[in-house]
Order: C-alpha cells, then structure tokens, then sequence
C-alpha cells in the first residue's frame, strides 16, 4: 500500500528567510538600502500603474543596467548564497521527513515564492524542495541578460499552486491540466500545509485552510502581534515564532499535523476495506 502524502507549502521572504530576498546579496550591490529600493518600486508602480509584482522586475532591470551590472542567471543566483535563515531552517527539512516517515507518511517541501526563482536557486536550501514556484526572468541566449518576464506570481496567484500540487500538476502553463476534475487526487486537500507569515499569504492561507488543510502564521521573535490578527479572524489553524529548530513550538505543532494526517489516512483506509 502507497505510504499517504503530507504537502508542506512555503512561503519565503519572512517565512524561511529573516526579510525579502532581494534585501541581503541584490540591493546591496546596487549600492543601496532595502528602503531605498522597494520606495523607488512603489513610486513606479503608482506613477505607473505597473501591477506591483512585475515593477520590482522591471526596477531590477532597470537598476542593474543603469550600473553597468550584467544580471545573469549566475550573478542572481551568487546572491541568493548570501540570504540569512531563520534559526534551524537548515536542519528543519531533514528532521521532519525523518519524523514523517517514523508515523508512514511521505512528506514533501514547495516552495511558493513572489520572489526570484534565480535568486532562490542560489540558496543553500533549494535543493530540499521537489518544486519551486517563483518569479522567473526570460534570458536572452546570446547576452545572458533578462528580456521579459517568464513568471510572475503575486500574492493571490499563489492560491493556484494549491491546487496543482494537489493534482500533480506541476507545469505551471498547463492550464487544462489544472482545472480538470479529478476525483483521485495525487495529495488530498487535507494533506497539504501552508506556511506564511502576513497579510499577502492570506489568500493561500485560506485556500489551505478553508479546504480542510492546514494553515500556519510565522513571526519573528517578539513580533507576534504582526501575526495574531489572522488567528483572531480565522485565516490560519496556528501561529507560531519562525524558529525551526529542534523541539521549539513551530516543530511540535507540525508533529501534530503529520500525525493527524497518519491518523485520517490510516482511518479512511480501514473504512475503505
């Protein structure tokens, strides 16, 4: 018999990484704040009306030429080596396919980012997702450099990749494949788990949660109150500090997830037979 599946699904910036992405290798090397940068992207997207996703690409663009900087798929992806996690993210993938595994459950990562798929792939931690969902450039073959945006996804297109993941429907272009109907469904909705930390993950939080999933809020140490609002009006199942070490509060929450999952499964099968 098939071991069930259990769907942890990411956000990244001040979910697993202490800020945005861009802040720790990109925008320093432009020579500015993460203030200055994403002010600047907020005036183009209000001058404009430049949806505000698809701006900070264009501000990346932008930017980066007007240095004279030559932003290959190589030169973002050395950026993302300098992000900073928060405290056991880098053991946290490990330790909980471990306990999965312990209750008979498969557990996989995704990450659904608004960030840089570049960036990310630099990152020590890319490797530990078996998909990633993430704003893509279009590279020219003969400069190297951006020409167009490949993917974009803002805050409410994440709520898409819920249900992909669901269906095993990866290819993020195959539209049919996703709104088909299909009954036997590779990661039942009440598998899957979204981890977020605000006000643009509400939407896949509640998705997730509204479908019999599950949805955590993450804050960094001392700033619950930047989370606790979404518990107050029902967005998430948990909140917790985003410390992913070993034995603090967010792990135990997920070892209560994962067993519930082996729990129904291991129920659902027995009232199949």
């Amino acid at each position: 018999m098939k071991k069930p599946i259990a769907a942890i699904l990411y956000d990244f910036d001040s979910t697993l990484a202490k800020s945005d992405m861009q802040n720790f290798g990109f925008i320093p090397a432009l020579g500015l704040t993460p203030a200055e940068f994403w002010s600047a992207t907020t005036r183009f997207a209000e001058e404009t009306g430049v949806e505000r996703t698809l701006s900070y690409l264009y501000m990346m663009v932008k930017m980066t030429k007007e240095r004279g900087i030559k932003m290959t798929r190589g030169w973002l992806a050395e950026m993302g080596k300098k992000i900073e996690f928060f405290p056991g993210v880098h053991t946290w993938f490990k330790r909980i396919n471990e306990f999965g595994k312990t209750c008979g459950v498969n557990v996989e990562h995704y990450l659904i980012s608004s960030g840089n798929m570049e960036i990310v792939e630099g990152c020590d931690i890319a490797k530990e997702f078996k998909k990633i969902y993430a704003c893509e450039f279009l590279f020219d073959p003969v400069s190297k450099e951006p020409v167009w945006p490949k993917l974009a996804i803002n805050f409410t297109q994440k709520t898409q990749y819920f249900f992909r993941i669901s269906k095993g429907v990866y290819d993020a272009n195959d539209d049919a494949g996703v709104n088909e109907k299909r009954p036997d469904r590779r990661i039942p909705y009440t598998n899957i788990i979204y981890i977020g930390d605000g006000m643009t993950d509400i939407p896949a939080m509640i998705v997730a949660k509204n479908n019999g999933g599950k949805s955590i809020a993450v804050y960094p140490q001392g700033k619950r109150e930047k989370v606790e609002q979404l518990y107050q009006d029902g967005r998430v199942n948990y909140v917790c500090q985003a410390d992913y070490s070993q034995g603090r509060e967010l792990e135990k929450v997920m070892h209560l997830v994962i067993q519930g999952i082996a729990i129904n499964e291991s129920l659902g099968n027995r009232e199949a037979h």
